[in-house]
């Protein structure tokens, strides 16, 4: 009675369904029955026929329902999948839809079924929504992962093959479920991320642009002309085809123009042209930025290509590598008595 009251049902009415059940009500009617059929056998077996009957109308009522409503529910499965189809929404963002819309339906169609039946669906919708408040409250962390990998899904921020960094890794997403995100890393490892707390940090998408700017750092010696030294990295990044520029990208297709991007102050168009600037004086060296534009799946390759050829180029042109070292004048010759 007290599990029937914590469901929402009044105490009156929840007394009322414990009376119902109890030995001493079973007795007492199943005596009544009894005495019925031997005092008025004909009238009671007409009113158990026509009791008979209400009840196959209504168990034929409640099958029509089910089968109409399950095949109206397939309908709406087939119509969901075409417009995901349609639209290239990601598979398993289409996949759960369908299935929520389909377990939703398929839930209302059997309470109406019961409810067809002449059973009170009362009892029976408030132990599903006690029952779905407690598995919700037990599995508060899988929840968490679930409305995230909704989001995921929805807003799209990355998709199966990006490269991205996100929770401390990196590497190329394999899979995107609905609790979780699988990556697979350079060195073959394969990585799950739960999909809470990945919506909700930050991510760093590699691949949706499909072009990445390399960055070198290049430190040469006091006394070399920073001019000829410019030129002569500029030379080996134009040499490389992987490096882009502004003629080799974006493609020169008809009516193409690039796409701006938009900068702090105004909206500028990214210079694709190899780039080096001097970026410091330092206390034995000087350091040279030099940058370059590539397509994604390049980039560790160009970058580790590079960085070979400007520490066997640059040396034999007369820009040599500096390294800690102390310059000693003696101004004030000390003559040292034998």
């Amino acid at each position: 009675m007290i599990l029937l009251q914590e469901l929402g049902i009044s105490e009156e009415v929840a007394a009322e369904k414990v009376q119902k059940l109890s030995p001493d009500s079973i007795h007492q009617t199943v005596h009544s029955v009894i005495q019925e059929v031997q005092t008025n056998p004909e009238g009671f077996w007409q009113s158990a026929l026509q009791d008979l009957t209400q009840f196959g109308l209504k168990v034929v009522a409640a099958l029509a329902i089910y089968f109409v409503g399950m095949w109206v529910i397939r309908y709406i499965k087939r119509i969901i999948t075409r417009i995901f189809e349609r639209r290239n929404t990601e598979r398993t963002l289409a996949t759960f839809i369908s299935s929520l819309v389909s377990i939703t339906l398929t839930v209302m169609l059997i309470l109406a079924t019961v409810g067809t039946l002449g059973v009170d669906t009362t009892s029976f919708a408030a132990l599903l929504t006690a029952g779905g408040m407690a598995i919700g409250m037990a599995l508060s962390g899988t929840v968490q992962n679930f409305a995230g990998g909704i989001m995921l899904l929805i807003f799209r921020p990355f998709k199966s093959g990006d490269y991205i960094r996100a929770q401390g890794e990196e590497g190329f997403v394999t899979d995107v479920s609905i609790v979780s995100t699988k990556i697979l890393t350079y060195n073959n490892k394969v990585i799950i991320l739960p999909n809470g707390n990945l919506f909700t940090g930050n991510i760093e998408n590699l691949s949706a642009q499909g072009v990445l700017r390399v960055e070198w750092e290049v430190s040469v010696e006091y006394g070399v002309d920073a001019g000829k030294c410019r030129e002569a990295m500029i030379a080996i990044l134009r040499s490389d085809q992987r490096v882009l520029n502004n003629e080799t990208y974006p493609p020169k297709e008809k009516g193409h123009k690039k796409k701006p991007m938009i900068d702090v102050a105004s909206v500028r168009e990214i210079n694709y042209n190899p780039a080096v600037i001097l970026r410091s004086l330092n206390s034995s060296d000087i350091t040279f930025v030099v940058r370059g534009w590539v397509h994604t799946p390049d980039y560790w390759d160009v970058k580790a290509d590079l960085q070979e050829r400007f520490y066997t180029e640059l040396p034999p042109q007369g820009f040599g590598f500096a390294y800690p070292h102390m310059d000693v004048h003696i101004t004030h010759p000390v003559e040292i008595k034998k």
